[in-house]
């Protein structure tokens, strides 16, 4: 297995980001202080370039690349925000990026990914291996496969904001992260151990589908189908090898909201703190509501990412109107 990241990595990265990727507010709210009974703070991800924190691993990983590299090009799949972060990525550093993505990722996303200059390789989630098709792309094509979370640099780089949360607020009692492939519970994981290091960190996943959190239970990487659900940034079948090595060291547990908690969080981002969230970003906000006083921590101090906000209008309006 690759060599783990380490915090380095993560400070590393966050020079190279350093005026390319947005530093996003970490904001609070009155409302959800009273409601969870804590000090909250929101690392708002969802006003991040691209909408989402995925650019920060793309790019960290995409300015890594050799002279061969960057002419050959980058390949990746996702069902939409790590494929906007690679086309963006791509762009400022004119590499040229090919993404696979479902046929049904939202339409929103698909629009982006395509706008930023992206070649796209639609599949049929439920029945073609998006990664067989990415690897046979890059190794027919001489690209690079970048994959949406597995991958020392990607981790690095979602680490990164984690990093500017704990600088700006402080050391935590506790931080909530949403949870699909991982890179992102590794990277906030790495920045915490070195930032914060009595905080307890929870990754989140959607109800329909805990692998992770069976993976955690079993002390090995479990394999699911596609999990029907709302956070269709967190459809994921599994963990990766570095980031399980990452979150089976050092997480806190993992927990897990169901479609309706998401929808209460999505309602409440959009009233109260006027967020455009999408469901995948309000994972962490729907677990701390379900959990705080289970886990002993009201009254503490409460981070919670916001991973993205990018959602097709018309689907947000109606997950509003549920």
């Amino acid at each position: 297995m690759t060599d783990l990241p380490s915090f380095d990595d993560v400070v590393a990265a966050a020079r190279r980001l350093h005026g390319q990727a947005h530093r996003t507010p970490a904001l609070s709210s009155r409302t959800a202080n009273a409601q969870l009974g804590a000090e909250v703070f929101f690392k708002c991800e969802s006003l991040q370039r691209m909408g989402a924190f995925k650019f920060r691993g793309a790019y960290n990983a995409l300015a890594q690349f050799d002279a061969a590299q960057r002419k050959a090009g980058v390949v990746a799949f996702s069902s939409g925000n790590h494929a906007q972060a690679l086309a963006l990525a791509g762009r400022l550093l004119s590499i040229a990026a090919t993404i696979v993505m479902p046929r049904d990722a939202p339409p929103a996303k698909l629009a982006a990914t395509r706008g930023y200059g992206a070649t796209v390789r639609l599949y049929d989630r439920y029945t073609e291996d998006r990664e067989q098709i990415s690897r046979e792309l890059a190794q027919q094509q001489g690209m690079t496969l970048i994959p949406p979370y597995d991958h020392p640099h990607v981790i690095a780089g979602q680490g990164t904001a984690a990093l500017e949360l704990l600088e700006d607020v402080g050391e935590l009692d506790a931080l909530f992260v949403p949870l699909g492939g991982g890179g992102l519970l590794a990277g906030t994981l790495l920045a915490a151990r070195a930032l914060s290091p009595r905080c307890r960190v929870y990754g989140v996943e959607p109800e329909a589908g805990n692998d992770g959190q069976r993976s955690l239970r079993s002390g090995s990487i479990v394999h699911i189908p596609t999990p029907d659900t709302l956070a269709d940034g967190a459809q994921t079948q599994h963990l990766g090898q570095i980031t399980f090595a990452i979150i089976r060291r050092e997480v806190a547990d993992i927990l897990t909201a169901s479609d309706a908690d998401l929808v209460q969080a999505l309602r409440f981002f959009a009233e109260r703190m006027k967020l455009v969230v999408e469901p995948t970003g309000c994972l962490g906000l729907a677990a701390a509501r379900r959990e705080l006083e289970r886990l002993g921590l009201q009254g503490r101090r409460i981070g919670i990412i916001v991973s993205g906000g990018n959602v097709d209008l018309a689907r947000f309006a109606s997950l509003l109107a549920r």
